[in-house]
């Protein structure tokens, strides 16, 4: 017997024409092959086969390379092709287009593409946090343990980080749930923000940032079939992630509306009957809560957290807080209640029984290091049984990036006063902060100047999510383009301007209305003139199309 391989190379020995009926019987018309090897005896291959005996070797390779594909648009997981991320969408694609059409000198009415549309901070020009960047450098290059030019304080942080590695190595594999001292960090920050409610290094899981802890505990939550499939209660507008993962994982996506008029507030009977309309044809189990809001902007105040938890409550639900942007809060009055704080001091009642995963990042806030991947999720009141299934799922990935962890480990536990690089620091994040407050405010202010755009109050996070009134005859015209209206809008505001935003579209939206959302992380003095040119542009926009 002799073994061929489904590939087009001939085995040293075989007689070309032998070789091409042997590959012609395992590769019939409409038979997609599925062993890696068949097995023919010499006799079989020795046999004669008439219209084969003259069949050139580069015919036989073009036989075998014309063979059907194992994977296709009609073979693939179909519910990838469900998948929807309008943050990195067509709009940004066109985005990147024009930004290389640029720099092969094609003229256009604008030198620089903007891009506002992702929170990408220092790809905004924001700098990193000197301190951060102290301790990762140590542990990237240990030499510098012994620089005494380095701050005492970053090199004590980075070598308590590297004394928990493998072979006290960044290189090294940590445990899946995440080296254990940046999970006390964790802990210990948890308890300082909440009042001294006490945190579980235990129940702390290190992710790679906040997105893949969201995504692995919707895995848990998703189950059943037909009318007992899970649905997942999430706000509209939304934040992508979570609309991409209920359809990929084939759960059900039960929007629950936020309050425009009332600047994006969370209403609970809104909630209440978005759960009763969903119970008609699925099980849902989850209810989702961004806050600060993405893509909104809003903070949600105690008393709506403290309502969203006796709902949970009452009608059985999980609840996922993601709160990825707690540090970025902005406008007067307005203050960041995190859901675990809030939960324990309404009592045992709730505290004890109430299901919560509560999610953060080291992406936002002042920090903005999206690209080291870190975060993690704290669970409370999680059944032990499933948190060893929790502890299998994760490990099948061995851990988050190491890096990652280590920034995580460094906003924990942040220079304190007497430390050396404590005032330096303090000034860094205090002037990230005050500078989103300002754009905030300015983002605010220019769209309220502007006929037909109506935008809330930035009170938080990153983001502006204006409404825009769009004509008829550009609603026509969008049609006809095969386009929703605020991709039609967004994608001429790229082609005119330059200037790189998300249509509403593509987070949810009341239908009839229309939006777009545009972060404010570009620095002061470029926002102004995005503004500027946005506002123009809206204008003759508006004109062009009445």
């Amino acid at each position: 017997m002799l073994t061929l391989p489904l590939c087009p190379a001939v085995p040293p020995g075989l007689p070309l024409r032998r070789f091409a009926w042997a590959l012609a019987r395992v590769r019939r018309p409409g038979c997609a092959p599925v062993l890696s090897s068949v097995c023919l005896s010499r006799r079989e291959l020795t046999a004669p086969r008439s219209g084969l005996e003259t069949m050139s070797a580069a015919e036989v390779n073009g036989a075998a390379r014309g063979r059907q594909k194992v994977l296709t648009l009609d073979s693939m997981n179909q519910q990838i092709k469900q998948v929807e991320y309008a943050v990195r969408g067509p709009i940004v694609l066109r985005a990147m287009e024009i930004e290389k059409e640029l720099q092969q000198g094609v003229s256009k009415p604008f030198s620089e593409v903007i891009k506002a549309n992702i929170g990408d901070a220092h790809a905004m020009g924001q700098k990193p946090i000197t301190f951060i960047r102290q301790v990762l450098a140590i542990c990237t290059f240990p030499n510098l343990l012994y620089d005494h030019t380095v701050p005492e304080d970053a090199r004590k942080r980075a070598k308590i980080i590297l004394d928990a590695c493998g072979g006290k190595s960044f290189g090294a594999y940590t445990a899946s749930q995440g080296l254990e001292c940046v999970r006390h960090s964790v802990a210990k920050y948890i308890k300082s923000r909440d009042g001294g409610i006490p945190s579980d290094p235990n129940n702390i899981f290190l992710s790679t940032g906040a997105s893949d802890a969201i995504v692995t505990t919707l895995k848990l939550l998703v189950s059943g079939e037909g009318k007992s499939r899970t649905g997942v209660m999430i706000p509209i507008p939304q934040y992508p992630l979570y609309s991409a993962a209920i359809a990929e994982l084939k759960a059900v996506q039960v929007n629950y509306y936020l309050d425009e008029e009332n600047c994006w507030a969370l209403n609970i009977e809104e909630l209440r009957r978005a759960l009763n309309e969903a119970r008609r044809h699925c099980n849902p189990k989850v209810l989702c809560v961004i806050n600060p809001g993405n893509p909104t902007g809003q903070v949600q105040s105690r008393q709506v957290i403290e309502d969203v938890i006796r709902f949970a409550a009452e009608e059985g639900l999980f609840l996922m807080a993601d709160e990825v942007y707690q540090d970025n809060v902005y406008a007067e009055g307005c203050q960041f209640h995190s859901f675990k704080k809030v939960l324990f001091e309404m009592g045992p009642e709730y505290s004890n029984n109430v299901e919560l995963a509560s999610f953060h990042s080291v992406s936002k806030g002042y920090m903005g290091e999206c690209g080291y991947r870190g975060g993690y999720m704290e669970i409370v009141n999680l059944d032990p049984d499933v948190r060893k299934q929790l502890i299998k799922l994760i490990s099948v990935r061995l851990c988050p990036p190491v890096s990652g962890q280590a920034v995580l480990g460094v906003i924990t536990n942040p220079p304190q006063p007497g430390e050396p690089s404590y005032e330096k620091f303090l000034k860094e994040k205090q002037y990230v902060l005050s500078c989103l407050a300002e754009r905030a405010h300015l983002t605010e202010e220019v769209f309220g100047d502007t006929p037909g755009i109506r935008c809330n109050p930035v009170q938080g996070a990153m983001y502006s999510f204006p409404r825009i009134e769009i004509p008829p005859k550009a609603i026509e015209a969008a049609q006809v383009a095969g386009q929703t209206p605020d991709m039609f809008f967004c994608m001429k505001l790229l082609e005119e301007t330059g200037i790189c935003v998300v249509p509403g579209s593509g987070f949810g939206q009341i239908e009839g209305t229309h939006h777009f959302r545009m972060t404010i992380l570009p620095k002061t003095e470029k926002l102004k003139v995005l503004l500027s040119k946005l506002k123009s542009f809206y204008q003759d926009f508006t004109q062009q199309y009445s």
